[in-house]
């Protein structure tokens, strides 16, 4: 149990995605944040570590033949896999909060103001994302898959114009961390997605269609920072 407490949140979930359902649970970032150890989370947010990883042990020792395997998974699939579920969810989900939030700010935004600031965020992290997808679509994942390939014909790969992988990698990750915290405050802003007492039934689906957006995109971030982006620098690497 005591080296438990010195393993990382991104680790848990990379080995068993069903341990990112306890961490949500307690507002605990396993994506842009998975390098933090279940100690530091549990001391800065003030949780008893007993307990989560008594709550975590639980999930893994649970049998479930449903479990996706994404560690496993070659390089070239996932990211087809993410720009294919992740960044396809972003498109087509966005139009739609976006058009549900521009009509609670007309109909509730007299009586609760926090409503503009909401949508304003949102419409940013909608802007962002679309340019940070471009470049994972168009510059990194093309040389991930290039590189896949290059070993499995055991051939040479062409040095990038980013020079190393790592570059682009952590202007992601940045990116990602920029994100995070900016679905933070939307969070923090509409109460955990807790629509008010005076809120209408549109209220109460724009406020569970953000809280699906932002788990969405925790899974999309997690795949990338703690699986994906790592394993792409290793295998770089090899070719050196």
């Amino acid at each position: 149990m005591e080296n438990l407490r010195d393993k990382t949140v991104g680790s848990f979930v990379t080995e068993d995605f069903r341990t990112a359902a306890v961490f949500t649970k307690y507002k605990i970032d396993f994506c842009c944040k998975g390098g933090k150890t279940i100690n530091e989370v549990c001391l800065k947010q003030g949780i008893d570590t007993r307990v989560l990883l008594k709550k975590l042990n639980e999930v893994l020792l649970a049998e479930d033949s449903n479990v996706i395997d994404f560690n496993s998974w070659p390089l070239d699939l996932l990211a087809d896999y993410i720009e294919k579920t992740h960044h396809r969810y972003v498109v087509d989900k966005s139009v739609i909060i976006m058009q549900f939030l521009n009509k609670l700010c007309n109909v509730h935004g007299g009586r609760h103001e926090e409503l503009f600031k909401i949508n304003e965020l949102f419409n940013q992290c909608v802007t962002e994302l679309s340019q940070h997808m471009k470049k994972e679509e168009q510059v990194l994942f093309p040389f991930i898959k290039n590189m896949v390939k290059a070993k499995e014909r055991d051939e040479a790969v062409l040095q990038p114009p980013f020079g190393s992988v790592a570059n682009p990698i952590a202007m992601m990750t940045h990116e990602h961390e920029v994100e995070g915290e900016r679905f933070n405050e939307i969070s923090n802003l509409t109460n955990n997605y807790t629509a008010p007492a005076d809120g209408c039934t549109t209220y109460k689906v724009t406020f569970a269609m953000l809280r699906e957006f932002e788990e969405n995109l925790h899974t999309h971030i997690h795949l990338e920072n703690n699986i994906l982006f790592p394993k792409a620098v290793i295998l770089e690497k090899e070719f050196s």
